[in-house]
């Protein structure tokens, strides 16, 4: 059997890591958890994951900032990263700053892992 596709969840909201984490790891997937950009970019790093969920609007390091220090390092440019942010005028940016895909919160889980698995895939 394969190894499951591991994500990094990335977000300030404890709450929404946990859920997210569970109904990634219930389609199969390994998540690890990060809760602000500046620690999600360490982790990314050290961790190598397959994709990353990333919300936009965190403490310490915001989640465009993370985006854009991810796509500058050669290591972690090729993760596909999907954006999560309540407010929709955060789309067009982080679609331009390189994210694969835009959820608005909340998300429906199905969005979620369909995105994933068209992020990892593709």
């Amino acid at each position: 059997m394969p190894d499951p596709h591991r994500v990094l969840i990335v977000d300030d909201n404890q709450e929404l890591v946990r859920a997210a984490s569970v109904r990634l790891r219930a389609a199969g997937y390994s998540t690890i958890p990060a809760y602000d950009g500046e620690q999600g970019l360490v982790t990314a790093k050290e961790q190598q994951p397959d994709a990353i969920v990333l919300d936009v609007r965190m403490p310490n390091k915001d989640g465009l900032t993370a985006l854009a220090e991810l796509q500058a390092c050669d290591t972690t440019r090729t993760i596909p990263v999907i954006m999560l942010s309540a407010s929709i005028i955060d789309e067009q940016a982080a679609l331009q700053a390189g994210a694969r895909y835009f959820l608005k919160k909340p998300y429906e889980g199905g969005h979620l892992l369909r995105a994933l698995a068209t992020a990892i895939h593709n």
